[in-house]
C-alpha cells in the first residue's frame, strides 16, 4: 500500500502578515534630508549648528556617544564638530570626554541682539516699564512652532523654567504665542496648525485645533492674549502685537504674573494700556 506523504503544516509564523514597519525616529538630523541635493546648502554647517543647539540647561555638559544619540549624526560628525568648535574656541572638554560650550558661543548671541533693531529698542523699553510696575516683561518673536524670547526684564522669578534672551517655548500654550499666531496670514497659519503637536502642559492646556481656532479668532478680536496657566500651574500672562508700518506684527510684548497675585480683572484693568503704548512706541523704531 503506498502512502501519500504528509504535507509539512503551516507555522504560525509564515501564515501571520508581515508586521507594519515602525516608523523612523524623527531626528534634528534627519530634518536635512530636504536639502539633499541642493548644491547651495552647506550640510557641514548645518551639522555643526545641530550640535551647538543640542547642548541646554538640563543637558550642558554631554559625551560624543550623547550628541549621535540625541541629535541623529553619527559619531564620526559629531567629533568633526566638536573637534572646530574647541579648535575656534566655542567649546571644549574638561575631561577630554563631556563637552560643553564655552564663553565665547555668548559673542553669537550678542552679535544678534546688538545688530538686531528690534531687539535693541526694545531692551530700555522693557527696563523703563519694570522700574516703574515692578513686573516682569518680554518681547518675542516667532520662529517656527515656537516663541523666542529676544528681549525681557524679570523683577521676580515667575516660572519654574529659568527664561532669558534667546529661550524658546511653544507658540499654542503661551500669551505671546497666541498673539503671533493670530495674526499669521492664513495659509502660514495652517502649516503651523499642520506640524504642530499641541500637548497638555496643564490640565487648562487647549490642546483642540477647534478650540485654539476660536482662541486665536478672539485674540484678533480683542486686541491681546491672555493665557491662564496653561502652559505652567501659577503662571498667567497678556500680551499684545507689536506692528511695523506696514501693518504686519513682528513681534508681541507680554506681562507674567504669579495667578495668586495678579487676577485677571487686575491684569487687563491695570497692564493692558500700558502694554499697548509700550507696543505703539517699539513699533515707532520699526518704521
Amino acid at each position: 500500500m503506498s502512502l501519500t506523504p504528509r504535507q509539512p503544516l503551516a507555522s504560525a509564523e509564515t501564515s501571520l502578515p508581515p508586521a507594519p514597519a515602525t516608523p523612523a525616529k524623527s531626528t534634528p538630523a534627519s530634518s536635512l534630508d530636504v536639502f539633499t541635493g541642493d548644491p547651495n546648502f552647506m550640510t557641514s554647517l548645518a551639522r555643526g549648528l545641530i550640535v551647538i543647539q543640542a547642548f541646554t540647561q538640563q543637558s550642558p555638559q554631554m559625551t560624543i556617544s550623547q550628541l549621535s544619540v540625541k541629535t541623529g549624526l553619527s559619531r564620526a560628525a559629531v567629533r568633526r564638530c566638536l573637534y572646530t568648535l574647541t579648535k575656534l574656541g566655542f567649546a571644549g572638554a574638561e575631561d577630554g570626554s563631556r563637552y560643553s560650550l564655552r564663553p565665547r558661543m555668548l559673542t553669537l548671541s550678542h552679535t544678534y541682539t546688538t545688530s538686531n533693531t528690534l531687539s535693541t529698542a526694545a531692551q530700555p523699553i522693557l527696563e523703563r516699564m519694570s522700574a516703574a510696575l515692578r513686573e516682569s516683561f518680554s518681547v518675542a518673536t516667532l520662529d517656527g512652532e515656537d516663541i523666542v524670547y529676544i528681549a525681557r526684564t524679570q523683577v521676580s522669578r515667575v516660572m519654574a523654567v529659568d527664561l532669558h534672551i534667546g529661550s524658546r517655548l511653544p507658540a499654542y500654550c503661551t500669551s505671546m504665542g497666541r498673539v503671533l499666531l493670530a495674526y499669521l496670514p492664513t495659509e502660514q497659519l495652517e502649516q503651523y496648525f499642520a506640524k504642530a503637536v499641541l500637548t497638555p502642559h496643564t490640565t487648562r492646556t487647549i490642546t483642540s485645533v477647534e478650540k485654539l481656532r476660536l482662541a486665536l479668532r478672539n485674540v484678533r478680536r480683542n486686541g491681546y492674549a491672555l493665557v491662564d496657566q496653561e502652559y505652567e500651574v501659577g503662571l498667567r500672562s497678556l500680551a499684545v502685537p507689536v506692528f511695523a508700518s506696514s501693518g504686519r506684527v513682528v513681534a508681541t510684548l507680554n506681562l507674567s504674573g504669579n495667578a495668586p497675585r495678579l487676577s485677571v480683572l487686575e491684569m487687563q484693568s491695570r497692564f493692558l494700556n500700558h502694554l499697548r503704548n509700550a507696543a505703539n512706541e517699539l513699533g515707532v523704531f520699526l518704521n
